[in-house]
């Protein structure tokens, strides 16, 4: 932006260190919030009137596939293994260029309208640069990296060579890792254990520790996948991170379903992150995690949707909502209170990342990632807290405008990043 822009009027949720919420303004200078306050005046800024919409950090979801969003509704009622090597894998595999561009495209265009502003990717084995280049053209806030398989009974197209696959990810990180201004970042990503040689596992551990990166993957969603583990590596699937050498700050696991106290341990020692996704638990039948007991112990929790095809959407207020509701039967109703829940949506997932410093709150110096969310909806209101009516009773649909780094990408519900219709045209061919 060369232009000053002046929120005004705004009822913000800060999510700041005080989870202060305002009636106030908002000043945004170039990709940055300048000020927060009542009653700002900027001479010759532009103005844009908040009346009537809640401001929130635009939500960040730290476990997504945008490979897979072409594959909605076509790998249902399967649990884990089965669901990746009767249908994922195969699809995958199938992917061109083209159909992984619009893959990539379709998801981003679902994450930009429900408020997504950053997101943790994991992408597939192949055509990693597509994913960054509709990245790079979205304007979404991202941390992604291909997916790394090279040992099991894998599909011909997916199974890679070891220092192959190193290479690439090598690759890919030196051309795309702090890309415009940093905001597109690159992390490895080994699928999970099942899928990787030890060597992979812990070459590429050593890596991500060398270069600073994140290192993405699953671990522990599914019984027997955990006991598969096990089987083969003699320890449970989060201690064989640290048996790897690979257990730190950087290292960030997707579900986490199945623990014991000793890898409750590891977590809060080695402060791994515990990338929660409750949709595509349920739906695949993996079991509930113990997010109240991560939390309790300070272990760092953030959301997010997996893939379309286990979900089947992308939509942060349906991952918020269930995250708080499946748990009360087991732990009581007063447990996951709204604002911990918005909290792993938000400033969780940017401490998640690494980026707390950047984004996750509405603060002076922070990047100017926003979601504007309609106030008054008939299914949202009356309410007395913020953060209950954001977490039970809001809709995706419920976000008129989006913006990140200054830059709207969104406004009046119509993407101004990428091209709906012919998205949509796209897909439906593909149906």
């Amino acid at each position: 932006m060369d232009q000053k822009l002046l929120v005004k009027n705004a009822l913000i949720v800060t999510m700041d260190k005080e989870r202060r919420v305002l009636n106030a303004d908002i000043l945004i200078d170039d990709k940055r919030i300048s000020k927060i306050g009542a009653q700002l005046n900027e001479p010759g800024a532009r103005l844009f009137d908040a009346s009537g919409y809640v401001v929130t950090p635009g939500f960040i979801q730290t476990h997504v596939h945008l490979c897979q969003a072409l594959y909605r509704n076509r790998a249902d009622d399967l649990s884990l293994l089965d669901w990746l090597q009767k249908k994922i894998w195969p699809f995958e595999a199938a992917h061109t260029p083209a159909s992984m561009r619009l893959s990539a495209q379709l998801g981003l265009a679902e994450l930009i309208r429900g408020g997504t502003t950053t997101i943790l990717d994991m992408g597939s084995v192949h055509h990693q640069d597509i994913i960054f280049e509709e990245l790079e053209r979205s304007g979404m806030r991202a941390v992604a990296g291909k997916v790394m398989m090279d040992y099991g009974n894998l599909p011909a197209a997916l199974a890679e060579k070891t220092t192959v696959s190193i290479n690439e990810s090598l690759r890919l990180l030196d051309k795309w890792h702090n890309f415009d201004d940093g905001r597109l970042k690159y992390a490895f990503a080994p699928r999970f254990a099942l899928s990787c040689s030890e060597e992979l596992l812990r070459e590429s551990g050593r890596l991500a520790r060398e270069k600073g990166v994140l290192y993405h993957t699953h671990a522990a969603e599914n019984k027997e996948e955990s006991r598969l583990v096990r089987q083969r590596f003699g320890v449970s699937n989060i201690m064989l991170f640290d048996k790897l050498g690979i257990a730190g700050e950087h290292l960030c696991l997707a579900h986490c379903v199945w623990s014991d106290e000793q890898d409750r341990r590891l977590l809060k020692e080695r402060d791994i992150k515990v990338l929660h996704c409750p949709s595509a638990n349920l739906k695949l039948g993996s079991g509930i995690a113990p997010i109240p007991e991560y939390m309790e112990d300070g272990i760092t929790v953030s959301l997010g949707a997996d893939g379309a095809p286990c979900n089947n959407n992308l939509d942060i207020f349906n991952e918020m909502r269930l995250a708080a509701l499946i748990q009360k039967p087991k732990y009581g109703p007063r447990i996951m209170p709204a604002q911990k829940i918005f909290e792993m949506a938000t400033i969780n997932g940017a401490r998640t990342l690494g980026l707390d410093d950047e984004t996750g709150s509405i603060e002076a110096g922070k990047r100017a990632d926003l979601a504007f969310i309609k106030n008054s909806q008939v299914h949202s209101i009356p309410y007395e807290n913020i953060y209950a009516k954001l977490v039970y009773s809001s809709h995706s649909a419920d976000v008129a405008h989006v913006m990140i780094d200054g830059r709207w990408v969104m406004r009046e519900r119509r993407l101004l990043t990428i091209d709906e219709k012919q998205v949509l045209q796209a897909a439906g061919t593909e149906a």
